[in-house]
């Protein structure tokens, strides 16, 4: 079982990913400094606003998430996990963890990428405020009996 959902967004001249641990991006067309980790604004929807089917798939334990981010001719490729702990409800952010930490933003856990470790050259294109492509491909791992 897979699913697929696109999610479009901003770059601000405050986006700074230096966040360890995390990533996110969000609906909210403001950002501070003190959001370290949001590499997108103006999305055009939260976790909340997510596909039942892509919500089905990823509130599985079995769950992997593979998220393509894009910018021009800048991308990174991040991977991680969903769990059966995620409610997906918030209607205006979707955030990324290197934790097991999970809330009503998380669509991620135990990612092999952050804010702080995203390419620069991405990171200074969305500080130009250029748009930012979010693919996410959700598919639940194949268990292989023993």
């Amino acid at each position: 079982m897979e699913a697929e959902e696109r999610i479009t967004c901003r770059g601000h001249p405050l986006v700074r990913a230096t966040h360890p641990t995390t990533f996110e991006v969000t609906t909210v067309d403001h950002l501070t400094r003190q959001g370290d980790c949001i590499i997108g604004v103006r999305a055009d929807r939260g976790a909340g606003g997510l596909s039942p089917e892509f919500r089905r798939v990823l509130a599985d334990d079995r769950a992997i998430l593979v998220t393509r981010l894009t910018v021009g001719a800048f991308s990174a490729e991040v991977h991680g996990r969903g769990s059966s702990r995620m409610t997906l409800g918030h209607p205006s952010d979707l955030v990324w963890r290197r934790s097991s930490f999970v809330c009503e933003r998380t669509v991620a856990v135990h990612c092999d990428q952050v804010a702080a470790t995203l390419p620069r050259d991405l990171i200074r294109a969305l500080r130009e405020g250029a748009e930012l492509e979010v693919e996410m491909i959700a598919a639940l791992e194949e268990v292989t009996p023993r």
